[in-house]
């Protein structure tokens, strides 16, 4: 493998922990009130997309607008306040950049919110690559459009990238793809479908050594 594709939701940060909090006790009941939404089901999607999703498959009770800023305001609350970085991942970093393996950090979020990360764990200029779906007119995944164009800004195929993810429509996005996809198993995900998955790690030293063999 020649470059590792990191998702940072659930994977670099702890946030989904947050996120599924947020939207389980304020942004759905709010939006879709009348609906039983399991959040396996827009999990790994952009926000936007999310309000998208929500309004063809049960009806909106909140405008686009209110949707967004209420998403916003608890991003900013999650990314500089609560989120934690993976352990061991400067380690990891500087283990696949000894290798020449490439980096990207690949995201459904924006780059705002993608911003606010690399600057409070000092990640500037850590990856070769920072990309948010905002940066291709493409669906989000489960769609592997975002770490086809990834991998591409990294001059490579995506069968030659190994995706880093933990939520169901991130990894069957890096299936399609193409891409050797390690999935994070991670609490707040529940027992989500990994079946698309070439290996599930439960721990940040096994996702490390994983990666790393991944790369050999």
């Amino acid at each position: 493998m020649n470059a590792v594709l990191f998702d940072m939701d659930g994977v670099l940060v702890d946030s989904e922990d947050y996120w599924v909090e947020f939207e389980r006790e304020e942004i759905f009941p709010a939006t879709v009130p009348d609906a039983e939404v399991d959040l396996a089901e827009t999990s790994g999607m952009n926000f936007r997309d999310i309000y998208d999703y929500l309004e063809a498959e049960y009806g909106t009770a909140i405008s686009r607008t209110e949707f967004v800023a209420r998403f916003e305001a608890a991003a900013e609350e999650i990314y500089t306040e609560r989120v934690a970085l993976l352990d061991g991942l400067y380690d990891l970093l500087a283990e696949l950049d000894d290798r020449g393996v490439d980096t990207a950090l690949v995201s459904s979020s924006p780059h705002d919110w993608i911003d606010m990360v690399l600057e409070r764990f000092d990640l500037e200029g850590a990856f070769d690559r920072v990309i948010s779906a905002d940066d291709i007119d493409a669906a989000s995944k489960p769609e592997p459009d975002v770490f086809e164009y990834a991998a591409a800004e990294l001059g490579v195929s995506a069968v030659e990238c190994v995706v880093v993810e933990d939520s169901e429509n991130g990894i069957e996005a890096g299936d399609r793809a193409g891409a050797t996809v390690v999935a994070y198993r991670i609490a707040a995900h529940g027992d989500i479908d990994r079946s698309r998955a070439d290996a599930v790690v439960d721990s940040s030293a096994e996702l490390r050594a994983t990666v790393l063999e991944s790369t050999l």
